[in-house]
């Protein structure tokens, strides 16, 4: 029987991933996995490598939102474990679920083969590692504003409610940008560097960001008037693409370093990062991913 460790966080989303632990536990078990599970915990998680060295497992399942994941990753890549890794996404913020539009019954069936792909992960200063998103500037600072009883509450409205409670706060600031070697400089709201498309609950800001393509994606949002702003908001409420909008300053690269003059601290995967300045990296095809 094969033997899989699922790392769950009990207070993502609205808590309620609990109430589906026996469905998961049956779906699997019914297709000859067994599971071992670990409980995330704010502070030290350092059990979570004693868990796998008992437990032995073929993979590990993160269930919870993009931190959930993005936790996991880094205790795997810091430990130096070589798992194959998937998500059931029960968080606030499912993005990279999201992108990959598994069903649970493909999502298990997945588990079951063995079926992975290889997927790149960004670097951050050397020291951490992200899934989907690194960013930094006026807006990304709610993300981690955001009480996490608001956000167990209202889901992304939390998100946005704090966003317009912080319209009037708005100002752009200047980015200094190496990609690839390549010097630019842009005067923006803020950047996201992707590795998948879907960020902030949109699937496809994107239409060339790609997890396996070894190359990491930047979107920076220009300073623009309240009407280029409408326009775009627009854009992304319908599910457009925005990387060839006129207020986006877009780049690909294997490599960014960013800098700014105001005092901004990076958002990795929807967790405090390091404030700016910021080296990030592609890791072409560093970890495993069930799909």
């Amino acid at each position: 029987m094969k033997k899989i460790l699922l790392v769950y966080n009990p207070v993502s989303g609205h808590a309620e991933f609990k109430n589906r632990l026996d469905n998961v536990i049956e779906n699997f078990q019914r297709r000859g996995i067994f599971l071992s599970v670990y409980r995330t915990q704010a502070g030290d998680n350092s059990a979570f490598v004693d868990c796998v060295k008992i437990s032995k497992p073929a993979g590990v399942i993160a269930a919870g939102g993009d931190g959930t994941l993005h936790a996991v990753i880094n205790w795997l890549k810091n430990f130096s474990i070589d798992l194959p890794v998937g998500v059931l996404g029960s968080g606030t913020s499912n993005d990279f679920a999201t992108h990959l539009q598994l069903d649970d019954e493909n999502f298990f069936d997945a588990v079951a083969a063995g079926h992975t792909r290889p997927v790149d992960l960004g670097l951050v200063n050397g020291t951490e590692f992200f899934i989907n998103v690194a960013s930094a500037g006026v807006f990304t600072s709610i993300a981690l504003e955001v009480d996490s009883r608001l956000k167990n509450f209202l889901g992304k409205s939390a998100y946005y409610l704090r966003g317009l409670s912080e319209l009037k706060n708005f100002h752009a600031v200047n980015f200094e940008i190496s990609a690839d070697g390549e010097k630019f400089s842009v005067e923006a709201f803020l950047f996201l560097v992707l590795n998948s498309p879907a960020v902030a609950g949109f699937k496809k800001i994107s239409s060339v960001a790609q997890i396996d393509d070894e190359k990491l994606d930047l979107l920076a949002l220009k300073k623009s008037s309240p009407a280029g702003l409408l326009g775009l908001t627009k854009k992304l409420f319908a599910g457009e693409c925005v990387d060839n909008d006129e207020n986006i300053f877009y780049l690909q690269a294997k490599t960014f370093e960013i800098k700014s003059s105001a005092e901004l601290v990076g958002d990795i995967d929807g967790e405090a990062g390091d404030p700016l300045p910021l080296k990030i990296e592609t890791v072409p095809r560093a970890i495993n991913f069930f799909c």
